[in-house]
């Protein structure tokens, strides 16, 4: 083809036809910059598709990811209302009658008082999206903010729970190691122990203890801003499954 405009703007000069020459030359140019623009026109359109193929990749990647990370929330929302409800009922038992007392199963709630569990969800898409750039691939605004907030929630979330487990291995634990039977409380836990202490300890000496009271007392605050953390995180995860539906 270059081979037969080369020919063909050769015979023009030699016949002494410039300006069929300089018309024929600028119609050349004109073909060949056409040629171009749909070269870069079907170029582009390509990277369109192959980026949109991968957007489409990584909502559904989302979508899966959240819909189980909901149900683990689910499950840590459970476990934290029980420990929530334990705890409750725990410090209302302060300053109570012994008849009063005798009547909860004090060990056993205890053992779910003190189990405020953990929020572990899986965030290896988002990790990985924030890590390569992809993230600039989505282009849902909305949806961009909403994974920058959920990064942002975790982390508040960490610091919360991480408060709690403060709580639990630097003073109720200590405490109730002088003051109670930890393998009492363990018959109900992974122990699994078959009979309780055969030493005699006076366990219901801690709900005239002004210091168990408020150990407790800040124990429930750091529950409930648990519980606050992780509502907030079911709407933030429902936002984030319509985004990618």
């Amino acid at each position: 083809m270059i081979k037969l405009f080369r020919n063909v703007r050769k015979n023009l000069l030699n016949e002494g036809k410039t300006s069929k020459y300089i018309k024929y030359a600028v119609g050349e140019i004109v073909l060949v910059v056409i040629g171009i623009l749909i070269a870069l026109q079907i170029n582009n359109w390509n990277q369109n598709r192959v980026s949109k193929i991968e957007e489409l990749s990584i909502l559904k990647n989302i979508h899966s990811e959240f819909i189980q990370n909901k149900k683990v929330l689910q499950s840590t929302i459970h476990k934290n209302s029980i420990c929530l409800n334990t705890s409750i009922t725990l410090i209302n038992l302060v300053g109570q009658d012994n008849e009063t007392i005798n009547k909860q199963n004090v060990d056993s709630l205890f053992y779910y008082a003190l189990e405020a569990g953990t929020f572990r969800p899986s965030e290896n898409t988002i990790f990985d999206l924030l890590q390569s750039g992809r993230l600039q691939l989505l282009q849902n605004e909305n949806l961009k903010d909403l994974l920058y907030e959920w990064t942002r929630s975790m982390k508040s979330v960490d610091v919360s729970f991480k408060r709690v487990e403060l709580k639990i291995d630097n003073e109720l634990i200590p405490y109730l190691s002088k003051k109670y039977s930890l393998k009492d409380i363990d018959v109900y836990g992974n122990l699994k122990w078959k009979n309780k202490t055969l030493l005699k300890v006076d366990k219901l000496q801690i709900f005239e203890d002004i210091e168990f009271e408020n150990i407790m007392d800040d124990y429930l605050y750091r529950i409930i801003s648990n519980k606050e953390k992780l509502n907030e995180l079911t709407i933030l995860i429902d936002d984030i499954l319509k985004e990618t539906k």
